[in-house]
């Protein structure tokens, strides 16, 4: 063959097998994918009209592509604010949950409170009239601290009803002693008798157990959805790493460049980013888990023996039997007194007595539960817990389940059913790389997100500490343990109507010590029982001692 027929032959066999290779590199139209970006509401000036090198770009594969540097600059950005509008909409069950309920709860324990004390003041007033009035105080203060302490003050509950017994002894044992002049010194040694004298009868230590267990439970447990909000608040508002933007921005809208806006990503690739973005996260759920545990079994408490609305409701009904205790007591309680203290001096001048308030009443009956007024919660204590309750359990895990729910969106993902025709990070085909499991530490080998294992988040690490304390204050108020009290016999034993129990708790005698130990449910029939028979001793004339005593005071 003439070498002039080879040198011809060769430029055609080159230019030949460059044609198709000319043929594959042809610039594509990036139609479509300005169609999807100006939705985004981005300016079509940074889009080409058709494909480019993609050398310049940073994190997106560099082949040809429908993508400048601003445009994956700005794609980057929206990735961004698109995954933390995402965590902060998966989360809004949990926090809506723990907002609203925990309002529910402060308004139905503020108003029971609120009724409780007006009950007190429309019994007393109806009964004692005038009497009452004049020594209406020592009653208000009760309230008040009552409400200082479920508010956050610093009550010892203890001692505060200590003080109102006491306090209170001090003015019945004036009103059944007109004819002698108490100074304050006098005053204050007849108060040292009020648990060795017992004037009132079994009433102030069977409350002090009751209202003690009550109020720690209610108030600790509102405490605790007010930890859970902010937790809660403050873990759903993420701040992506550096690595993280990079994963989302390949995973969200690498896609766009190259010019397949309508690809979405692989399940299992979503869940990979997810994983290692959302790390520190799931690394909250064992102790957000922990508290949740916590917070049922204190809710479990307020339904049974710790019910503060089966201790506040008769609270009227109990301190006047107490009250009835002492006048039925007054001549034992007075010479033991007088034993003790000394004699008193007599008064300068006895006043003459004067006829009882026209508005006194001796007979009366306690409120029944249907004429209580109602709360501003619309319900009763029982319901709200159960409401909670279930809500609760529907939060367990919610952080570590984070990444699935977010995978799970289908405007996230292509879903598990199109795992051939999604977005793996680089084309349109299956994703093979394993799933990653939860926490920080399991994020070492993450193929998609840059993770630093040995640095934990420690705004996350602060909410874990947070829970952490929580959950110890609810694991006391469960044992009771504001003070460390703990029941030395079952509590069961013996309760029930007809059982002698005046209370929702048939209590037995608690030492102060420290180990825990659960109470028992009660059967909680004991209030109406301890309703009637007042009720029955009233009518038998007992309350006409009170009425002569108290009416002393009009003197």
């Amino acid at each position: 063959m003439p070498s002039w027929i080879g040198a011809v032959i060769l430029p055609l066999s080159g230019l030949l097998l460059s044609l198709p290779a000319g043929a594959d590199v042809k610039a594509r139209s990036c139609g479509e994918v300005r169609q999807a970006y100006g939705a985004k509401g981005f300016s079509l000036a940074d889009i080409p009209y058709q494909e480019i090198a993609g050398e310049h770009l940073r994190i997106c594969p560099q082949e040809y592509t429908c993508c400048t540097t601003e445009m994956e600059d700005k794609l980057s950005q929206q990735s961004k604010l698109e995954f933390e509008n995402l965590v902060e909409e998966t989360s809004h069950f949990v926090r809506t949950t723990f907002v609203s309920r925990h309002k529910k709860f402060d308004e139905f324990f503020r108003e029971l409170l609120e009724n409780a004390e007006k009950s007190l003041n429309d019994m007393f007033v109806r009964t004692y009239g005038m009497l009452y009035m004049q020594n209406s105080e020592v009653f208000q203060d009760l309230f008040t601290e009552l409400k200082r302490y479920y508010t956050g003050g610093n009550v010892n509950l203890e001692e505060m009803l200590n003080d109102f017994w006491a306090r209170l002894l001090e003015r019945m044992f004036q009103l059944i002693n007109p004819q002698y002049h108490f100074s304050e010194d006098y005053l204050e040694c007849v108060s040292k008798y009020t648990d060795q004298l017992k004037p009132f009868g079994d009433v102030p230590r069977k409350l002090k157990i009751q209202v003690t267990r009550a109020f720690i439970a209610a108030r600790t447990f509102v405490q605790g959805l007010t930890v859970g909000r902010e937790v809660a608040n403050r873990v759903s508002k993420v701040s992506p790493t550096p690595g993280c933007i990079r994963a989302l921005m390949k995973m969200l809208y690498c896609p766009y460049c190259r010019g397949l806006p309508t690809v979405r990503p692989c399940n299992n690739y979503c869940l990979n980013v997810m994983k290692g973005c959302l790390a520190n996260q799931a690394d909250l759920d064992t102790e957000w888990n922990l508290f949740i545990d916590a917070m049922l079994l204190v809710a479990e408490r307020l339904e049974g023996p710790f019910n503060i609305e089966s201790v506040m409701d008769p609270i009227d009904v109990k301190i006047s039997e107490a009250i009835m205790n002492m006048q039925e007591n007054s001549m034992q309680v007075s010479a033991k007194v007088f034993q003790g203290c000394g004699q008193p001096k007599p008064a300068p001048a006895l006043r003459s007595a004067r006829s009882a308030p026209e508005n006194f009443n001796t007979r009366f009956r306690p409120y029944n539960p249907e004429e209580r007024p109602t709360t501003a919660a619309g319900t009763s204590l029982d319901r709200l817990v159960t409401d909670i309750k279930e809500k609760l359990k529907l939060s367990k895990k919610v952080w570590s389940a984070l990444p699935y729910t977010i995978c799970k969106d289908e405007s996230v993902t292509a879903g598990t059913s199109n795992e051939e025709e999604c977005w793996n990070g680089h084309s349109k085909a299956r994703y093979l790389p394993e799933i990653m499991n939860d926490g920080l530490t399991n994020q070492i080998n993450n193929p998609e997100v840059d993770v630093d294992i040995t640095r934990p988040d420690t705004f996350i690490r602060q909410q874990i500490m947070a829970l952490r304390v929580m959950t110890n204050k609810l694991k006391n108020a469960y044992n009771g343990n504001d003070v460390n009290f703990q029941d030395t016999s079952d509590e069961s034993s013996g309760s029930g109507s007809g059982s002698g129990c005046m209370d929702d708790v048939c209590p037995t005698e608690f030492e102060f010590v420290t180990t825990e130990a659960p109470a028992v449910d009660p059967d909680r029939r004991e209030v109406d029982s301890s309703a009637a028979r007042l009720e029955r001793s009233l009518l038998s004339g007992s309350l006409v001692c009170i009425a002569l005593a108290w009416q002393r005071l009009c003197r």
